[in-house]
């Protein structure tokens, strides 16, 4: 991807999570670029395109770099500390799109919405199946929907930090990464 298509991906996602999709205008996005609206139709077909590529791109990216993260790592517990990491790194640094996905998921159009479902719980599946390895060494059975659950139930907690209180990035990332290996009931890692 072009810098240029992501800088106009990451003002858009700003612009949305401040002000909602339908407070936002492409002359707004173009103006916060320093460029007129109708130039981004250069790189988008309209500010519907830009939404879907926000979060198509971000679902895209998390299950790229958590598959890469997966088959990295020496052994599962190794792995769901590492997918823990990544999804907490991405939570302090990407507040703007949890908001943006939580908002403005009823304004993506139908066939975005198919694409990012269809990553996020490849996604889901990826963490639940580690998840379920880990505990499988250990000698405990973790039905997949039980798996599921908790497994959405921390990405819960890893998102909520647009909405948490304002510390430090690092101080939240650490205390995030805490709460989550609590959660799925892991041994906190060693920092």
């Amino acid at each position: 991807m072009s810098l240029r298509r992501q800088q106009i991906l990451d003002t858009a996602a700003g612009l949305f999570a401040e002000r909602g999709f339908h407070g936002v205008s492409v002359n707004d996005i173009g103006g916060a670029l320093g460029i007129s609206g109708p130039a981004l139709y250069k790189h988008f077909e309209g500010k519907g395109a830009l939404l879907a590529a926000c979060l198509t791109q971000v679902s895209a990216e998390l299950l790229r770099e958590g598959r890469s993260r997966v088959a990295a790592a020496a052994d599962p517990e190794a792995a769901l500390a590492s997918l823990i990491e990544w999804h907490a790194d991405f939570a302090v640094s990407q507040p703007a799109l949890i908001v943006v996905q939580e908002r403005e998921w009823g304004n993506l159009a139908a066939e975005a919405r198919d694409e990012v479902r269809r990553q996020q719980l490849a996604y889901i599946d990826l963490w639940t199946d580690t998840l379920r390895e880990v505990r499988a060494k250990h000698g405990d059975t973790l039905p997949t929907a039980e798996g599921r659950a908790a497994i959405q139930a921390v990405f819960g907690l890893l998102n909520s930090t647009p909405h948490s209180a304002r510390i430090s990035r690092p101080a939240m990332r650490a205390l995030l990464i805490t709460m989550a290996h609590a959660a799925l009931r892991l041994a906190a890692p060693d920092e």
